[in-house]
């Protein structure tokens, strides 16, 4: 049996699944805690991959690895390979005014986000490197001078795993370079003059490998071939056999809808980030900063735990009797309001009890996901299926009311680590050499239907509109 392993190197911890090459069947797995904060020591996240990998048994025997990781951070590293400073990562939003910047600069709201649209399928916000490198050069200028390589984590994590052969060795793949804001998922080269512009200069960024491209071996013994790896939503679609007109809801930290699509997508308002997936197609995505620890926030606010908020929001009327949540806790990023703060509108004393608030929730949860799912599909790629996935996702009352509040039936794969599994795809897909991916075994997936309820989205919108202007 020829095994082969997948990373997962996400924001709260680094999973590790080692899986049967051939079959995909799983044959054992670890897990590492990530520290909290939007900047980190890149140093903590190979202390929490040793770690995970000893829990999971190692990689000696193992044929080939690949990892996911979490997309857009800043890792700057100076000419002897040394980290600069704690890595900036796609959550951290004192970048939003060097983003706002940059758009302008190439024209104003309109005609730049077009120009960026056009030119590397994003506006820039604050979760992209190309702001943060722009912040980093404006507010710490000596560390930008000694910044000669910037790389993304997951581009850290296989540097290291490699031995760290120097700067000229960083490699990354098509997914995570596309979510730079320097990278062209249209002509598929790097884009030097924006690169320039935001940093002031052209530091060493990483040679962007194909789907199946050998990265190097691992440092060590068992020698296992390196793959190129993922950003964690490309790794995510992969390991859960996405096909184009497939669309994948991930409710984690951060709420992700994404569709595989067989052409680029360039979205001039900024809403949708046209990035590449992992397979040499194309991955039209949204996020949203506020996710799973809606859940969690609501659930600390009324003192009960995650079983009993879904009973709660499960036993109040859709539409919660006209009480909504604008669940921006930690700012937004979709729509790009990055110092906005969560609202709480149409209190009465008819809706002033536990069950509304849970169900509130929810479906502020879960409008603010429909609003990316019809963002993404009015990119010309017909709706296929709709793939509800992450730790949000095992919220019995999120599974229910997500048909009604989506419009769409849903299917609910079982809980599952599908970054890591789409890496190990990936690693799989090194070994083999071939133009597509191994084909697993699709997990099975519980299917949810419901009747519609547009009420709720319009009653969600005119509310988060209400709002827009304290943001």
């Amino acid at each position: 049996m020829t095994l082969v392993a997948g990373v997962d190197s996400s924001t709260q911890s680094c999973k590790v699944v080692v899986r049967d090459a051939g079959s995909g069947r799983l044959v054992r797995e670890g897990r590492a805690a990530h520290p909290d904060g939007t900047e980190v020591d890149p140093a903590a996240w190979t202390s929490a991959l040793r770690a995970a990998l000893t829990e999971a048994g190692g990689l000696d025997d193992v044929a080939a690895v690949a990892v996911g990781g979490q997309q857009h951070g800043m890792v700057c590293l100076d000419e002897d390979g040394e980290v600069v400073r704690p890595a900036l990562l796609w959550n951290d939003t004192r970048s939003a005014g060097a983003a706002a910047d940059l758009v302008t600069e190439l024209g104003g709201p309109v005609t730049g986000g077009k120009a960026w649209a056009d030119a590397v399928g994003l506006v820039p916000v604050a979760s992209f490197t190309v702001a943060k490198l722009r912040w980093l050069a404006s507010h710490e200028p000596e560390n930008a001078a000694r910044t000669a390589a910037v790389c993304l984590p997951h581009d850290w994590l296989t540097w290291q795993l490699a031995g760290t052969p120097g700067l000229d060795a960083l490699v990354t793949d098509r997914s995570d370079a596309s979510g730079t804001g320097y990278w062209s998922t249209t002509t598929g080269e790097y884009r030097p003059d924006l690169l320039e512009r935001a940093f002031g200069r052209t530091p060493v960024v990483p040679t962007v490998l194909g789907p199946a491209q050998q990265a190097g071996v691992v440092v060590g013994p068992g020698g296992a071939v390196l793959g190129p790896g993922a950003g964690d939503n490309a790794a995510a679609a992969l390991g859960i056999n996405a096909e184009p007109g497939d669309v994948v809801v991930s409710i984690g930290t951060s709420g992700v809808v994404s569709t595989v699509s067989t052409v680029p997508m360039a979205d001039p308002t900024g809403t949708v980030a046209g990035f590449a997936d992992a397979t040499g197609h194309f991955l039209p995505l949204v996020t949203t900063l506020n996710a799973a620890r809606v859940l969690d926030a609501t659930a600390r606010l009324l003192g009960v735990d995650h079983a009993e908020l879904s009973r709660l929001a499960l036993s109040a009327p859709p539409g919660a009797g006209g009480l909504v949540m604008v669940p921006y806790l930690e700012g937004e990023r979709t729509p790009n309001r990055p110092h906005a703060t969560g609202a709480l509108h149409g209190l009465t004393l008819a809706t002033s009890d536990p069950a509304h608030l849970a169900r509130a929730a929810v479906e502020g949860l879960l409008c603010g996901l429909a609003d990316g799912l019809a963002a993404v599909a009015a990119g010309g790629t017909p709706v296929r299926r709709v793939f509800l996935v992450g730790g949000g996702a095992r919220s019995e009352a999120v599974r229910r009311i997500a048909p009604a509040v989506l419009g769409v039936p849903v299917l609910v794969p079982p809980p599952g680590e599908y970054v890591a599994d789409g890496a190990a795809r990936q690693a799989a897909w090194v070994l083999t050499g071939g133009d597509t991916a191994p084909v697993w075994p699709a997990a099975s997936t519980e299917t949810y239907e419901a009747d519609p309820v547009p009420f709720v989205r319009e009653r969600y919108a005119a509310v988060r509109d209400l709002t827009a202007e304290r943001s």
